[in-house]
């Protein structure tokens, strides 16, 4: 397994691997994302809040938080409070090979004022036509992080390897392909809703907000891409 750097990176962007993403993004070794338009925020029930009950979530049954839709572009930008916990997406949307997986990493710079990431940023060869969803954490006890739709909220680093056999390739097994907007926990046979919505909506709009200003033709997932920095 090799870790990509610049050059090759620039090649993910101009064969599809990575779409709406700015090449002046490109670091050394990392594609830094922005923050999407999109949240989802765990709901309070002021009643259950005032009587010291919480809602339980059997690990088991792959149970669903409870979660409400905060638009940055419709409502304004989002305080997240000491503490609190939110879903959010990238504004990059991905399609890797079957030979390239990658993983999301936090900048040292969010990582000094208190913003964290919970440890699940792993994307599988065969992942293709999501963007990236993100668990954000305030880690600080006494500040208020203001987060605003396209803050550079982190980065990609890219990893190539052998070609992952089709029936191991996420682009078979996993549930978060093709997820165009925010995406909570997924269980088979059945469609999310969050708040009013369901995912499939979610996805819809995403399309129609983001269309891009050419047509791409992004690699089919069991496409073996070759990277090199010529």
């Amino acid at each position: 397994m090799s870790l990509l750097s610049h050059n090759q990176i620039h090649t993910l962007l101009d064969e599809g691997v990575v779409v709406y993403a700015k090449p002046e993004h490109i670091n050394s070794a990392s594609l830094d994302i922005q923050l999407g338009r999109k949240l989802l925020i765990e709901r309070t029930d002021v009643k259950l809040y005032q009587e010291g009950k919480l809602k339980r979530i059997v690990l088991k049954d792959r149970e669903k938080m409870q979660m409400v839709e905060w638009d940055l572009e419709r409502e304004g930008p989002y305080i997240l409070y000491p503490g609190e916990f939110i879903l959010a997406h990238s504004v990059e949307l991905f399609n890797l090979p079957n030979n390239v997986s990658c993983e999301y990493k936090l900048k040292s710079s969010m990582a000094r004022i208190g913003l964290d990431h919970l440890n699940a940023g792993w994307c599988d060869a065969g992942w293709h036509g999501s963007v990236l969803t993100l668990e954000l954490k305030n880690c600080s006890r006494n500040h208020e992080i203001v987060l605003q739709n396209g803050d550079l909220i982190g980065q990609m680093i890219f990893f190539q390897h052998e070609e992952v056999p089709e029936l191991a390739s996420y682009a078979t097994r996993g549930r978060y392909n093709n997820d165009k907007s925010v995406s909570g926990a997924k269980y088979k046979a059945r469609s999310i809703v969050f708040g009013d919505k369901t995912e499939e909506e979610y996805q819809e709009e995403f399309e129609k907000e983001h269309p891009p200003e050419e047509p791409i033709e992004a690699p089919l997932p069991v496409k073996i891409l070759e990277v090199s920095d010529e």
